[in-house]
């Protein structure tokens, strides 16, 4: 009896590590179940330069997973890069081309909604039934069930 009870709480243990949303370091997963949407972000983490060629520790903040969804068994990979800058450089071209700076910065965050009518069933919004996303990257990502 002290083993079926010890092997319950160890089950239990281990599924509350993983079923929880909130925030996810490297290798570590969050489990939602029939969401309406889900938040993936990143905290904006400040490059961590060192050594040549602009190599950096932090991965230059950016915020790494892996979307696993069991309504079709499709895995989708998701980066986050608050600190990444796709603008243009015309503003720092000597007016030479007057155009004005273009872009943006690169995204701390992405919600997932829920597309229950979806005819094919295989877009990145059908995450009806269990989905899992698993931080690959190097800093830590929040995860929220909604």
């Amino acid at each position: 009896m002290k083993k079926v009870t010890l092997l319950t709480v160890v089950l239990f243990a281990g599924f509350t590590a993983t079923a929880f949303a909130g925030s996810i370091n490297t290798g570590q997963t969050a489990t939602c179940n029939n969401a309406k949407s889900i938040t993936i972000s990143v905290a904006k983490i400040a490059n961590q330069a060192g050594g040549k060629f602009g190599y950096t520790t932090n991965d230059r903040g950016t915020g790494n997973v892996v979307v696993w969804k069991s309504s079709n068994a499709t895995t989708v990979p998701i980066s986050l890069g608050p600190n990444d800058d796709n603008r243009s450089l015309n503003g720092t071209d000597g007016g030479k081309t007057g155009l004005d700076r273009m872009g943006t910065m690169g995204r701390s965050k992405v919600t997932l909604n829920s597309q229950p009518s979806f005819s094919r069933g295989d877009s990145i919004g059908d995450i009806s039934g269990l989905v899992t996303v698993t931080n690959t990257g190097t800093n830590p990502v929040t995860v929220a069930c909604n």
